[in-house]
């Protein structure tokens, strides 16, 4: 008996360790595009503008897939969405090393898109894989290999570009995640039946479930066409370009309205409305969404405030920007590896409360301490010791606390709901750095200080709503127990 349980556990950390290749394999190579930016603008001779849709066209398809793959994995299988999904994102790949226009690039961003979806599949394997007092631990390894890809992608990043090109950004990473799905093919199980399954088994005749199109038609609209906004948002606002802002996110708020109408009158919704109503699940995916938004608005805001000539900034180059944040994506994975066994001793709300108090402590130390590239980088490494907290004890959160027959849906609408903070962040950063300045005998217009005290400010404001609503989850948590007794 003893021989099975050491079997069981075995291949649970060797399914973990799978699966974990696969969110290191999307955000390495994420990490890695960032450095050839100013090179694809120069091969192609795009705008900045245009090179902004390199990234949002990857987001808006990985925030309309990622709840659509997680409905599909609660239907129809978890290990099948995901080897499906992985498989579409490896073509992305391979086509991005053969890109020679932006059309092309845009089209196979498109299809990388998809490779980020596979985030709730993989989630939902863990929880089917894992008992109860181990979930925290695997979540939080899984977690951290976000911030492993980031960290490694960013050291490695300018090295291939510079040696070998960017188009190999994208061609280093096939050999890696080809063999993470094979390995996924043959050695992750799973261990529990998706509900098509189940129907065929209990019900008379050749009933199935069936997919609620028009729920993920409604739903994608509002997502791409608020997605839409944003990055024209981004972008900078000008009257030539207001119009298409207000269309856009006129359409997102009908398109809403509609997904709202049909979820509420059809018998199977794509998206159970309950779950978003849950004392549990609401305030974990506010956390999700603020730390979204301060994450991606401080780190364009970084990059802006290094590269920018004194006195409105430090003058320096892309290397140093990259020095300046390393201490952020390092701390981030540091704090992503030790918080499950934090989660193991003292449970999953107190650390998401505890990183929100750091975040805020780190947050007002940027406000008031940004002068100097050390000042600005030990801020940052507090940050990211708190939202790196917070983050991974919120997705403990969401994946333990979902009902099981909703898993895939469930951490599905936590992941969309990140997304949507990060690509907001940049947004704001726009927003608040739109009204730049020119210096004598520099080139170029630049932000004044004030636009970088809006940003930190209001990273400051999120972490504060952060706080309160882990400190609220907290209450309940410990309102729960007292009714259990």
């Amino acid at each position: 008996m003893e021989n099975q349980t050491v079997a069981v556990s075995r291949h649970a950390w060797l399914t973990l360790t799978i699966l974990s290749g696969t969110l290191l394999t999307v955000f390495f190579s994420e990490t890695m595009l960032l450095p050839a930016i100013p090179e694809i603008i120069q091969d192609f001779e795009i705008t900045y503008g245009t090179a902004a849709w390199i990234f949002s066209a990857y987001l808006i398809v990985a925030a309309v897939m990622t709840p659509v793959a997680g409905r599909l994995s609660d239907l129809y299988g978890k290990k099948k969405v995901l080897l499906t999904l992985l498989t579409i994102y490896i073509a992305g790949l391979v086509a991005g090393g053969f890109a020679d226009n932006i059309s092309f690039l845009l089209a196979t961003r498109i299809i990388q898109g998809v490779g980020l979806a596979a985030v709730p599949a993989a989630f939902s394997l863990l929880r089917d894989t894992f008992p109860p007092a181990k979930l925290a631990i695997a979540i939080g390894v899984f977690g951290s290999a976000y911030s492993a890809g980031s960290v490694v992608g960013l050291l490695a990043g300018a090295s291939i570009i510079q040696n070998f090109g960017w188009h190999a950004t994208f061609l280093a990473i096939v050999p890696f995640s080809a063999l993470v799905t094979l390995m996924i093919a043959k050695f992750v199980k799973e261990n529990s039946e998706p509900i098509t399954a189940k129907i065929q088994k209990t019900a008379s005749g050749k009933k199935q479930v069936s997919i609620d199109v028009r729920g993920v038609l409604a739903l994608s609209a509002t997502i791409a066409s608020f997605l839409v906004a944003l990055t024209l948002v981004q972008i900078g606002v000008s009257s030539e370009n207001l119009p298409q802002i207000a269309a856009a996110f006129v359409a997102s708020a009908i398109s809403l309205s509609v997904f709202i109408t049909i979820e509420r009158r059809i018998v199977s919704p794509f998206l159970e409305l309950s779950l978003l109503k849950h004392k549990t699940l609401l305030p974990s995916y506010i956390l999700l969404i603020a730390t979204g938004i301060v994450m991606f608005m401080t780190y364009p805001t970084i990059v802006q405030l290094v590269r920018s000539p004194a006195p409105l900034g430090f003058g320096g180059d892309a290397v140093d920007a990259a020095n300046v944040q390393l201490p952020f994506m390092v701390m981030f994975l540091i704090f992503a590896s030790i918080t499950p066994f934090i989660i193991n001793r003292i449970g999953s709300v107190k650390p998401a409360v505890i990183g929100g108090i750091i975040s805020l402590t780190g947050g007002l130390g940027l406000l008031a301490f940004h002068s100097t590239e050390f000042a600005v980088s030990a801020n940052l490494a507090v940050i990211a010791s708190g939202l790196s907290l917070t983050m991974t004890a919120t997705w403990n959160i969401v994946v333990s606390s979902s009902p099981k027959e909703f898993t895939g849906i469930a951490v599905g609408v936590g992941a969309l709901l990140l997304f949507i903070g990060m690509a907001i962040g940049p947004a704001l950063a726009g927003v608040y750095m739109g009204n730049s300045e020119a210096l004598e005998g520099v080139g170029g217009s630049y932000p004044p200080s004030e636009s970088y005290n809006l940003v930190f400010l209001t990273a400051v404001l999120l972490s504060a709503v952060s706080l309160v609503f882990s400190t609220l989850l907290m209450r309940r948590t410990a309102q729960k127990a007292t009714e259990a007794q």
